[in-house]
């Protein structure tokens, strides 16, 4: 797959469908890699018009790693990314649909570069206002603690893991598992899944900064959460000026297949309304 040169690092990406779609970019939550999007999920995208384009996050797959560099960085940086990858597509500005850390990347790159920004959708994210979002008790642990790194036994603990944060009654452990095999194999690090979740938790609070975002804003977030709390996303529609809620009865922190058809329609139709709007959120007056 090919890399692109953004922000000073090297992210390497894929281009799916007509170049003369609308571009949707679709950003990553934590540890996950553009592998990470489930084929019929990008073909339902691709049937409804959008030329999308998936990538790997700043450590993580086969972007760069900041292993033994003292620098932290922020989701601002990663943000920054984002904003460098549509430049070095030569996209003015794109349909941005990110998920858990991928949703609040999304919502730092229409605060600091609104101009890339036709329409957005945050989907199981939050605001990082401490007060929603938060995981139910012992969740979170099961994510921050040392993976075994030997195949088989990461992949027992990381689906054992997702049964605790998906969607209860949808759960599939043959999907997850092949999910996790996919990225353990393309490029295990996990070492980057921490410094990206010290990335979430040293960036602060976007409300105040996410009330002045003027881009048209879809929300979607599942009642069965439980590793962001559905009030993050409630906080985020609150904020979002205009911003749509879609709350989705017994979704957890994934994307169940049986609830596919429901999203991209939402997103398709989220994007119909900014299309029909010729000037980019930073040229709004």
């Amino acid at each position: 797959m090919p890399r692109a040169s953004a922000n000073g690092v090297e992210l390497e990406y894929e281009c799916l469908g007509d170049p003369a779609d609308p571009t949707l970019l679709l950003v990553n939550g934590l540890g996950a890699q553009l592998v990470s999007w489930e084929d019929e999920f990008l073909h339902g995208l691709l049937d409804r018009g959008f030329r999308v384009v998936r990538f790997d996050n700043r450590d993580a797959g086969r972007s760069t790693w900041f292993d033994g560099r003292d620098d932290s960085y922020a989701l601002a940086d990663m943000a920054a990314d984002a904003a460098g990858l549509l430049d070095a597509l030569e996209v003015p500005a794109a349909h941005v649909f990110g998920t858990s850390m991928g949703g609040m990347i999304a919502q730092q790159l229409c605060i600091d570069h609104p101009e890339r920004v036709r329409s957005l959708t945050s989907v199981m994210s939050t605001t990082g206002d401490p007060d929603v979002g938060q995981p139910a008790p012992g969740v979170l642990e099961q994510l921050v603690q040392p993976v075994p790194r030997a195949r088989e036994a990461y992949l027992d603990r990381t689906v054992a893991a997702a049964r605790g944060y998906c969607s209860p009654e949808w759960f599939d452990a043959d999907r997850a598992r092949a999910r996790f095999a996919r990225e353990y194999d393309r490029a295990f690090h996990p070492e980057g899944t921490v410094r990206q979740f010290l990335a979430i938790a040293t960036s602060g609070s976007r409300s105040d900064a996410l009330r002045a975002v003027r881009v048209p804003t879809l929300v979607i977030h599942g009642d069965a959460d439980a590793l962001v709390d559905v009030s993050g996303g409630r906080r985020t529609a609150e904020v979002v000026p205009g911003a749509e809620l879609m709350v989705c009865e017994g979704m957890g922190h994934d994307l169940p297949t049986v609830l596919w058809g429901r999203i991209i329609e939402a997103v398709t139709l989220l994007a119909a309304r900014a299309e029909q709007d010729p000037e980019p959120q930073g040229e709004r007056r």
